[in-house]
């Protein structure tokens, strides 16, 4: 332990003793305390020396701790610049980290994005070649088989790089692209035919649109066409002046085309597609029998319409209205005559029936409704007919074209067009009477509701006649008065 502890273990110690209260001691004899004073001075000297001293040596400290100090905040507040300066240099790399994230998240989905559109790109370039073989003419095959094969292969070549394969994929849109600019003028180019006779002819092809001639190096000529099981085109001689006048065509590249290849059949296929008349009589002999019922049913539907549209014009709300207030009135006789000179079905109706009350008014009533409904009712059984038996015979025809077509699959098979005649002539039948079942089946509806809505007008007036009639009954003379001489013809006859 070194001097300046143990100066200042002293002093505490000297402290702690004069600290102490005197009545705290423990009583000391009364003999022995002039024995103790001289010790008590002799410590109290050395603790006050002691006192000193350590108050020297603390002060001596305290200025060493204050030079110490200055050095120390010196370098502390050097240190908390550093660290701040180390704090924003961190914030700046942090902020460039985040920034190359957020960079390096939209440079990933660029790519990303990139990848997918070269991707759609390589899947319309493998769709394009695997569709370009049916597009080009039968003598093209041979020229263009090779390019297309290694295509082909591009799809299941996985080892390529995708600039590699995206290079030759564009490649091969380029060769189809000169293709399509040769095709435009006309292209010639060697090639191998075969004959009717199933000889292999070599020679050269001429390309005029969609027009493929050969001429053999033999010099026979033709239309090169497509062949079943095999991969070179079968050339047909062409008769008479047009063999000749097309080879040197081929031969040279240059002169008229003195041919249309479809020999017609374009026209007339434009003229077929155009006409219902071809497709009338394509649609088999059933479709008679539903052309008469076609017409039959137009004609009725003008007919009702015409006859409601006349109906309609003869119609008088205040015919009806005069009649009702002339009943309730009790004025039945001129009541009857205001509704019989008046063209109004309703007004016709109550009139009948007011005129037969005698006998009996429900009745009457009863029958004068279904005398004007009738009139309404007439022609609709026709169009409901109609409406039925329109798809019945569409079905008929079907039977009866598809029993044609099997007829045929049951013979001779070399003929596909009588075949699908067969189909087409059930097709069309059904149709037809499809269409004529849902285009009478709008009027015939529209025709039903009016009915319906006269029905219900005679309805309701009847029993408003009813009411009047039960309210004020007629008397009886006048009743007798009003009631005709001869025989009534109540309920057996007699128009509204």
């Amino acid at each position: 332990m070194n001097t300046h502890a143990r100066h200042v273990i002293a002093a505490v110690a000297a402290l702690f003793v004069l600290a102490v209260p005197a009545g705290a001691q423990a009583p000391a004899p009364a003999g022995d305390a002039p024995a103790q004073a001289p010790v008590i001075a002799k410590v109290s000297g050395n603790a006050d020396a002691e006192l000193a001293k350590s108050i020297a040596d603390l002060g001596e400290m305290r200025a060493r701790i204050a030079q110490e100090k200055l050095p120390l905040s010196q370098k502390l507040t050097e240190l908390e610049e550093s660290v701040i300066a180390l704090r924003k240099e961190s914030d700046r790399v942090q902020r460039l980290v985040d920034a190359g994230a957020l960079e390096i998240a939209t440079l990933r989905n660029e790519i990303k994005n990139r990848q997918d559109e070269l991707g759609y790109i390589g899947n319309l370039f493998d769709e394009y070649v695997r569709t370009f073989e049916t597009r080009i003419a039968v003598g093209e095959v041979q020229v263009y088989a090779a390019p297309i094969e290694a295509s082909k292969s591009l799809i299941e070549n996985k080892s390529l790089s995708p600039s590699e394969r995206f290079e030759k994929q564009t490649g091969f849109v380029e060769l189809t692209v000169k293709r399509l600019a040769d095709a435009i003028g006309g292209s010639r180019f060697a090639g191998v035919g075969v004959d009717m006779l199933g000889r292999v002819m070599e020679g050269q092809f001429a390309m005029v649109g969609p027009i493929s001639l050969f001429r053999a190096k033999d010099g026979e000529a033709g239309v090169a066409v497509a062949q079943a099981g095999s991969p070179n085109p079968l050339v047909r001689p062409l008769e008479g002046d047009l063999g000749t006048q097309v080879a040197p065509l081929v031969a040279s590249g240059g002169g008229t085309l003195p041919l249309d290849p479809s020999r017609g059949g374009a026209l007339k296929a434009l003229v077929a597609k155009t006409s219902i008349v071809h497709i009338f009589i394509k649609g088999g002999p059933i479709m008679w029998p539903m052309l008469l019922a076609s017409v039959v049913a137009l004609a009725v539907v003008i007919e009702r319409v015409l006859f409601l549209l006349n109906e309609q014009r003869k119609r008088s709300p205040r015919t009806v209205a005069q009649f009702f207030t002339d009943v309730g009135r009790g004025d039945l006789d001129g009541a009857i005559r205001v509704a019989e000179g008046s063209k109004d079905a309703i007004a016709n109706t109550l009139a009948y029936a007011l005129s037969h009350r005698d006998q009996s008014l429900g009745h009457a009533l009863t029958y004068a409704e279904t005398r004007t409904l009738k009139r309404y009712r007439r022609g609709i059984a026709v169009l409901d007919t109609v409406i039925t038996l329109a798809p019945l015979l569409g079905l008929l025809g079907t039977v009866t074209g598809m029993m044609g077509s099997f007829a045929v699959i049951g013979g001779d098979l070399s003929s596909p067009g009588a075949i699908t005649g067969g189909i087409a002539e059930a097709l069309i039948a059904t149709a037809f009477g499809l269409v004529i079942a849902i285009v009478c089946l709008l009027p015939f509806n529209y025709l039903n509701n009016r009915i319906e809505g006269v029905e219900t007008e005679l309805l309701a007036a009847g029993e408003q006649l009813k009411l009047l009639l039960e309210g004020k009954p007629a008397p009886a003379a006048a009743a007798a008065a009003a009631r005709p001489a001869t025989p009534e013809p109540a309920l057996a006859g007699g128009g509204l």
